[in-house]
């Protein structure tokens, strides 16, 4: 009864300390209590355990209020006493202790000539285990729950109690839970997952464990505050501008800086490159910065960079950036010069051409170095790599040599691509078609041979034609009009000349209606056209100017009616006007002597009127005839343009003299 007593005391004083971080002096019967005036404070009750339930060590500690450094310590464990000086802290192994059975515990200390000594309580001292406080605490996200991990004291799960909070608050939340186990390498950790969190805020935890495998367990000490920063859920947004240079490339990367929640315990930013300005050439280097911002120079050949950034609680996904080989326009088959030796600081790098065109992959087939030779027999035959050849100039990569590099050649496998005609006329034609695909050259491509010959015609000599490599188009010329040519084309490397590409194509017949006749049929169809509005034009004015003389109608009326018939209506109408009227020509103006006509037209309906032609026919003959005897000194044309022709009705002029 009496041991267990203390157990209990010493337990419950154990963690009211722990939690208010000041000593409690619990009235019991062991304790002591300092007599009045005393210089001394009496420390804390002792507490003596194991770190873990495997550990042979024991250790003991307390705490005194003071800063004087001539106390001394007197600690009691059982019947054995062991002295201290300005210590708070002591170390045993097994066999110095009594670990089995219940002992007292306490702590006298001295100031000068005072005395005071801790409560004394009973412990078993193999049943007491006090973890270590944890110590470096990793953080990461796990969707919106935090995992903390930290190494495991023993290999049995603990009881951890959690104390978290959002960065921008006061107050504390409390969560307690069993740990798991998690192998790490040779050693185990502890991890404990705090859930339904928000991974975009940053928090501050901390903890302390205790063991679940021991009789009487203490907690252990609170761990330091750790900051557990924002989840870097997105990669960088990076930028980059390209420079070239002689032999070098200048690249400038910038990148946006993180949110402020994923940075509050520091950010570092680690960009990897597979060309390394410091470590030139042809190295992989990782540079670890602070900055947003990065300059490098590299070479000719294709480089690979990769930025990410990271914090307390982890790595942002990463961003990849390409920056592909720079090319020559007039790329030449490698010469034999680079079997020889590599000199210092010169590296070699051999990529293998996959595509369609010249661009290489990112990361090189082969790379030798003063260091690491290679063996010529592993580049395969028939295939062709883009040869690059680095020296290191001032801690900057700088491309010397570059050319398109086979080991052994072959024919094209393929013919050329998609061969077709175009304008056609009766002696030329344009042919093209599609460059032969890198990897199916194989060999370094010299030129095209574009032949041509007649079908059909007893004349076959065949006409060829030795086309660059880099041209897809040619115009065929001086051909014959309307014939048909049986067209190829192929690729040739040092090998020799591959498949052939064919096409047949017929000249266009030749007839007057090519050419000038053409333009001629034109000039003369708007000479047409113009003429026609022309006579158009002419005629219309021709109108206005002369105007036609008018028929009397009224005779044609009069012709049309009925042989014998009478009129069965008489109408009686007299008009009078006054017409003055110019002398139509110069003769009668002579013989007028120039004087007005007066006409006074007496126009009177004829009350009946013979209505065969015949007689119609006669009567304009009298009215000539009686015209003339008035006018003897016009002419018939005169008399007739004399005639006015009003509201259909014909007047008869008579000339005025009075």
């Amino acid at each position: 009864m009496y041991c267990h007593v203390a157990y209990v005391l010493c337990n419950f004083e154990q963690r009211m300390w722990e939690e208010t971080k000041q000593p409690l002096h619990t009235l019991t019967v062991f304790q002591h209590v300092p007599p009045k005036g005393s210089k001394c404070v009496a420390p804390s009750s002792p507490q003596c355990f194991r770190r873990n339930n495997e550990s042979p060590d024991y250790e003991c500690e307390w705490r005194m209020n003071t800063t004087r450094s001539d106390v001394t310590f007197d600690l009691h464990l059982g019947k054995q006493t062991f002295k201290f000086k300005a210590e708070t802290h002591a170390e045993f192994r097994e066999e110095q202790l009594i670990k089995y059975r219940p002992v007292d515990i306490w702590v006298e200390a001295r100031v000068e000539d005072s005395t005071c000594s801790s409560n004394r309580t009973s412990v078993v001292l193999n049943e007491t285990v006090k973890f270590k406080a944890p110590q470096d605490i990793l953080v990461s996200w796990i969707q919106n729950h935090l995992k903390l991990t930290w190494m495991a004291a023993e290999k049995h799960p603990a009881l951890v109690e959690v104390w978290f909070r959002k960065a921008d608050t006061l107050s504390w939340e409390k969560r307690q839970d069993l740990t798991e186990l998690m192998p790490s390498k040779n050693l185990m950790s502890d991890m404990l997952v705090i859930k339904h969190l928000q991974k975009h805020t940053a928090y501050q935890v901390r903890l302390r464990q205790q063991t679940k495998a021991a009789l009487n367990p203490l907690w252990s000490d609170w761990s330091p505050t750790v900051i557990a920063p924002a989840e870097l859920e997105h990669k960088l947004d990076v930028n980059m501008t390209l420079e070239a240079l002689e032999g070098v490339r200048k690249v400038t990367l910038v990148w946006k800086p993180v949110q402020p929640s994923a940075a509050v315990s520091g950010v570092a930013y680690f960009l990897n490159d597979t060309q390394s300005s410091r470590r030139c050439p042809c190295k992989k280097k990782q540079h670890r910065m602070e900055e947003t911002e990065y300059t490098y120079y590299v070479s000719y050949s294709p480089v690979s960079f990769s930025v990410v950034a990271r914090n307390a609680a982890g790595y942002s996904p990463q961003a990849a950036i390409q920056v592909p080989a720079e090319v020559a326009h007039d790329l030449q088959p490698c010469n034999k010069t680079m079997d020889k030796k590599v000199k210092k600081s010169t590296c070699r790098e051999w990529y293998e051409l996959q595509g369609e065109d010249l661009r290489p992959e990112s990361v090189p087939s082969f790379t030798e170095t003063t260091r690491k030779k290679v063996n010529r027999n592993s580049i395969k035959d028939y295939v062709g790599y883009l040869y690059f050849e680095h020296l290191c100039v001032q801690n900057t990569p700088k491309t010397v040599n570059m050319c398109l590099y086979y080991r052994n050649e072959n024919v094209p496998k393929k013919a050329p691509q998609e061969l077709v005609a175009s304008n056609q006329t009766r002696n030329s034609v344009t042919v093209s078609w599609n460059a032969i695909p890198v990897v199916e050259r194989r060999g370094f491509l010299i030129h095209y041979n574009l032949c041509s010959v007649i079908i059909h015609s007893q004349d076959k000599e065949k006409q060829c034609h030795l086309i660059p490599a880099s041209l897809l188009k040619f115009q065929l010329e001086n051909l014959r009009p309307n014939a048909t040519y049986n067209i190829s084309v192929a690729g040739v490397t040092a090998a020799g000349e591959g498949p052939k590409a064919t096409i047949t194509i017929s000249t266009l017949l030749l007839s007057f209606m090519n050419g000038g006749l053409k333009l001629g049929l034109v000039f003369a169809t708007i000479f047409i056209l113009l003429l026609i509005v022309c006579m158009c034009i002419c005629k219309r004015m021709k109108k206005k100017i002369c105007p036609p003389v008018p028929k009397p109608t009224f005779l044609k009326l009069a012709f049309n009616q009925p042989v014998n018939q009478t009129w069965t209506q008489e109408e009686h109408e007299e008009v009078e006007h006054d017409v003055t009227l110019q002398p139509l020509s110069e003769t009668l103006a002579k013989n007028a002597n120039e004087t007005v006509m007066s006409l006074h037209i007496d126009i009177r309906t004829t009350d009946s009127m013979v209505s065969e032609e015949t007689n119609g026919d006669n009567l304009i003959s009298k009215a000539l005839t009686d015209s003339k005897e008035e006018m003897p000194n016009m002419g018939e044309e005169d008399l007739l343009a004399s005639l006015l022709y009003r509201k259909g009705l014909v007047f008869d002029m008579k000339t005025d003299s009075g």
